[in-house]
Order: C-alpha cells, then sequence, then structure tokens
C-alpha cells in the first residue's frame, strides 16, 4: 500500500515537474549556432580566460529568466552555483533596474529575485554534495528551469594535487559531479550553462602576439577536465577580448554545436547596462 501510494506520488510530482518547465529557446539566440536552442537535456559551456565576459554573460541570462514576462523576461527561477566567488548581487540588481528602465522599489526587486537562488561551494566535496541535494528542490520549484554552475574548473588543481600521481584519484570527485549532473538534467529536464577556465593553452611560438592567440580562443582550447563532462557538454562557446578599432575594449564569441559542427562567431561589448551584441 505504501509503495503504491508512494509510485502515484511520484508519478504526480514527474508531470508537474514536465509541466512546470518553461521553454527557453528564447533566452538568447545570439548565443547559438543555429536557431532553437537551447533546449531540455543542453549542456552549455562558457570557456575562456578570465575577464573574457563569460560571468557578464551569466548575468545577463540571470536577469533574463527571472523578469516576468510583461518586462521581456521569461519568467523561470535560476539556481546558481559559485564556485569562483566572483558572483556580485549588486551587478545583477544594476541589470535587472536598467532593463525595467527606473529604479524597482525593494518589493519589487525581492518578488523578482524570488527566482533566483544561490549556493556558495568551497570545494569539490562541497559541489558534489550539494548536486546531490537538489533533487529535492527541484522536485518542489517546477519553474526552476535552468541550473548554472561558475565554474566547473575551479577545484582543478587543487583535485590534481590531492590526487597524486593518479589520474583516477585526481577526477574523482569531478566525475561524480558529472554523474550526479546527467542524473538531475534527464530526471528533472533541465538546461545547465557552466563555465571553464583556459587553464591549459597551446604553446606560443615565438614573436608571435599574445593579443592575436587570445583572439584565436577556439582554436587555443585544450581540453583538461574528465572526459565524462566533455562527453555531457552539447554547446561549446568560447570567450576572448577582441578591442575595436578606435581602442575600446570589445569581446568574441565562438559558438561551437559539438553535435553537427556548427561553428558561428559574433562579437559583444559589455556596458553598463550589460550585454550589447
Amino acid at each position: 500500500m505504501t509503495s503504491g501510494m508512494s509510485k502515484s506520488e511520484s508519478g504526480a510530482q514527474l508531470i508537474a515537474r514536465l509541466e512546470g518547465r518553461s521553454s527557453l529557446k528564447t533566452l538568447e539566440p545570439c548565443l547559438f549556432a543555429e536557431e532553437g536552442y537551447p533546449v531540455y537535456g543542453d549542456v552549455v559551456e562558457f570557456h575562456g580566460l578570465e575577464g573574457t565576459g563569460k560571468t557578464e554573460m551569466l548575468y545577463h541570462l540571470i536577469a533574463r529568466c527571472i523578469l516576468p514576462k510583461s518586462r521581456g523576461g521569461l519568467e523561470v527561477s535560476v539556481l546558481f552555483i559559485d564556485t569562483d566567488f566572483h558572483f556580485d548581487m549588486l551587478r545583477l540588481i544594476t541589470l535587472l533596474e536598467c532593463r525595467l528602465s527606473y529604479r524597482g522599489t525593494e518589493a519589487t526587486m525581492k518578488r523578482y529575485l524570488e527566482r533566483f537562488f544561490l549556493i556558495n561551494c568551497h570545494s569539490s566535496s562541497q559541489l558534489l554534495i550539494s548536486l546531490h541535494s537538489l533533487e529535492t528542490m527541484f522536485l518542489f520549484h517546477p519553474s526552476l528551469s535552468l541550473l548554472i554552475i561558475d565554474s566547473m574548473s575551479a577545484f582543478y588543481w587543487i583535485d590534481r594535487a590531492n590526487g597524486g600521481e593518479n589520474l583516477s584519484l585526481q577526477e574523482a570527485n569531478l566525475k561524480r559531479c558529472v554523474q550526479v549532473l546527467q542524473k538531475l538534467i534527464k530526471e528533472h529536464h533541465l538546461i545547465v550553462f557552466a563555465t571553464t577556465q583556459s587553464l591549459m593553452q597551446k604553446s606560443q611560438n615565438f614573436g608571435e602576439s599574445s593579443e592575436k592567440t587570445e583572439c584565436d580562443a577556439a582554436s587555443d582550447y585544450r581540453p583538461f577536465l574528465c572526459k565524462l563532462w566533455r562527453q555531457l557538454v552539447t554547446h561549446r562557446i568560447f570567450f576572448s577580448r577582441h578591442p575595436h578599432p578606435d581602442g575600446s575594449q570589445g569581446f568574441l564569441m565562438t559558438t561551437c554545436h559539438l553535435q553537427n559542427d556548427c561553428v558561428v562567431k559574433r562579437s559583444f561589448c559589455i556596458m553598463e547596462q550589460g550585454i550589447q551584441f
């Protein structure tokens, strides 16, 4: 009797979860090489050096998600796992106010931020524990459609040192994290965005400018995270600095749809009011 009731409740929860998921295909078309993305099950990796606009792009996506439809948003909830400790709540609030075209009341801003959840992790072990604890959260928040991890590579050097000369030990926690992510994505129809730092780069030829190498971030890519993570990623977006002719700072995205080898490059700049394509 108890078992049957449990199965019935699980079925009801499943229906509620799936019906509660809003489409994110209009999240930011400029990010993707083709129309109609992201779709549930997609894992999008932002890869690049520090200071190339990855976290700022995440603010852009968060604001788009949590704002109401009447204000041009998608009205969905976002879970942000911060492992790099770069997240700036004041910056997010500034972007929200810019999109609202007025300084929102505290009550209004609080209502929008109720769709935003933030978790801080200090180690790969804590990240693993946090991911394991998310099952209940996704069950009781059917509008929670987007999971962001900034970043997946934060603990690479620490885990490598702790693992000694054994590659399996070095990658053990990350592999477990990816396995939990796979389960969450499948069971809750999630979309995941995650950043990774350019920790490994191809050797630079003598006399070659660092600016040229940086702007060619995609060709300079060297995978270093575990194979299980690389197999999970469906879209990889390379971020790099791309100065404008007038000397002002711009940025370049090279978007790769890994399942069909489609590649698109787009430039953007970062203004006080956020990302501008």
